[in-house]
């Protein structure tokens, strides 16, 4: 239950960081206010998350994932540009990532 209500937390967050970018600086209505709804709403489940999770692990997965996230999101459906400088600092996050879950299961065996 733990791992799920991180992953909605972080979807949440991506969620409302692309509804960020669609919002245009915070001209359009819509996006501006689903915005704000899908960051509380990201916050808020990871509260309850941090109840089962260390905080320091919890937050690098979330800042992990949320980077590698919002960059695939920008590349795939903003059209921003990258490189093979951009696509190997991505594996590296996701790298990362996967060494912390690592780190946190021969730690609590």
């Amino acid at each position: 239950m733990k791992w799920i209500l991180l992953a909605i937390g972080i979807i949440a967050e991506l969620l409302g960081s692309t509804c960020m970018k669609m919002s245009e600086g915070f001209t359009r209505l819509y996006p501006s206010i689903f915005t704000f709804v899908f960051w509380a709403l990201g916050l808020t489940i990871f509260m309850f998350a941090l109840k089962k999770f260390d905080l320091s692990f919890a937050y690098a997965i979330w800042a992990g994932l949320g980077i590698m996230g919002v960059s695939v999101i920008g590349i795939v459906f903003f059209k921003e540009p990258y490189n093979i400088f951009k696509i190997i600092s991505i594996l590296i996050i996701v790298a990362g990532v996967i060494s912390l879950n690592i780190s946190d299961i021969t730690m609590n065996e």
